[in-house]
């Protein structure tokens, strides 16, 4: 039986489409970013998170003024041909200054400022478009198609690395990326996506959202189920840059060129995106749709607490490999399409700025936290596993949190 109904076809298609192309492209430079901030030292991790976090807090008043006065049908693939411009910059400056750290360091803050923004704004506008129910039901096929993105993206990197070069992989990363930008095109003018959008949010896609220009930092404060979700993600980001360093700092250890870190980190985002996007393609919309958002959430932390538990039993660079791939699987198959779902029930207003407001500067906030964390556990002598305990322990609290979050979201959509 087909997950979708009639009149939804070609809309899931094209939103499918959309997110692989958008993740392909990231996901041909990821792994050049982890190689190029590993060959600068994992100790710089977090101060380039810090960079990430000041960046953020300029651009989100920044973009905070183009959502007022821009209608999203422009300002969506104006956004992405601005990233496109940059990804070709960055091109041309590899072919002859690759090795240079400060290089590996922007390109570094720019690649995650280019994620959290492009990928934010993809799913708001999925829940513009789409409504609760449908979300419920399609969003795991959606999260597949980035998942299925994810797949192309390190497979090209890992396969066509050793003879195009990472200059080579950054332009075509700016060719995917121009294609989400047409299909982002297409998207907008179609009759039922605009029609979807004011029925959705009662706001039509081709006007501009109006309103405060930091209207997304007041709407978040004001709501407890908005400051629930920005919860989930700021412990589960910190939780995340303590296993991604000492990751980072086994790949040095293990890998003495950037061009095998660089496979080395392809590798791991391939495996971990076939496991995601089988999860997502066919546990996703099962688990929201039958046993409840709630549950799925609970069900994602819980996975993240056994993980821990396994480092802090057998604390070797092998397990945390694992563990690794198992947290980044479970947050892209599970956890971050259960979240997103919960958009589905808030004004248009909330699902754009706020939305950005927490996964740019909240997102980087607690990048920036789990950072310095992990360095002070290592000021303090705490061993792998004594990490892993710690973190453990802030996981369970964690559950707690995604329980009452789940239980707003039954309450608010009725489901």
């Amino acid at each position: 039986m087909w997950v979708w109904r009639a009149g939804e076809g070609r809309r899931l298609a094209l939103s499918f489409c959309y997110f692989a192309s958008l993740l392909a492209s990231y996901y041909l430079i990821r792994p050049v970013r982890d190689a190029l901030a590993a060959s600068s030292g994992p100790s710089t991790i977090k101060y380039l998170s810090s960079v990430v976090f000041v960046v953020m807090w300029v651009i989100v008043p920044l973009f905070g003024v183009l959502m007022t006065r821009i209608k999203r049908t422009v300002l969506l693939p104006a956004t992405q041909g601005f990233f496109v411009v940059n990804l070709l910059c960055f091109a041309a400056t590899f072919q002859f200054f690759a090795e240079t750290p400060w290089v590996g360091r922007v390109f570094y803050v720019w690649t995650t400022v280019f994620n959290l923004l492009v990928v934010s704004l993809f799913w708001s506008f999925m829940a513009d478009i789409w409504h609760e129910a449908q979300g419920r039901r399609l969003f795991g096929v959606i999260a597949a198609g980035g998942s299925l993105g994810g797949i192309i993206g390190p497979l090209a990197a890992r396969t066509l690395t050793p003879s195009m070069g990472i200059s080579g992989i950054t332009a075509l990363a700016a060719l995917s990326l121009s294609l989400s930008m047409v299909i982002t095109v297409l998207l907008a003018r179609d009759r039922r996506v605009i029609d979807a959008g004011q029925a959705s949010g009662g706001l039509r896609l081709n006007e501009p959202l109006g309103g405060e220009i930091l209207a997304g930092v007041s709407l978040l404060v004001r709501s407890p189920f908005l400051l629930g979700i920005a919860v989930l993600v700021v412990f589960g980001a910190m939780l995340g840059m303590v296993v991604y360093i000492e990751l980072a700092k086994s790949a040095v250890r293990l890998f003495a060129t950037t061009a095998l870190r660089t496979e080395f980190f392809a590798t791991r985002d391939l495996w971990v995106n076939i496991a995601s996007c089988l999860i997502q393609a066919v546990v996703v919309g099962f688990l929201a749709t039958r046993v409840g958002v709630r549950t799925t959430l609970v069900f994602a932390v819980a996975v993240v607490f056994a993980g821990f538990v396994s480092v802090a039993w057998l604390p070797t660079a092998g397990v945390l490999l694992w563990v690794n791939s198992a947290f980044r699987t479970t947050e892209f198959g599970i956890g971050k399409p259960a979240r997103d779902m919960l958009w589905t029930v808030v004004d248009t207003e909330s699902k754009y700025k706020v939305k950005s407001v927490i996964d740019t500067v909240v997102y980087r906030g607690a990048d920036v936290f789990g950072g310095w964390a992990h360095a002070a556990f290592g000021a303090l002598g705490m061993s792998l596993g004594m990490m892993a305990s710690a973190c453990a322990a802030i996981t369970l609290a964690l559950g707690i949190v995604a329980f009452k979050v789940g239980t707003r979201y039954r309450q608010l959509s009725g489901a």
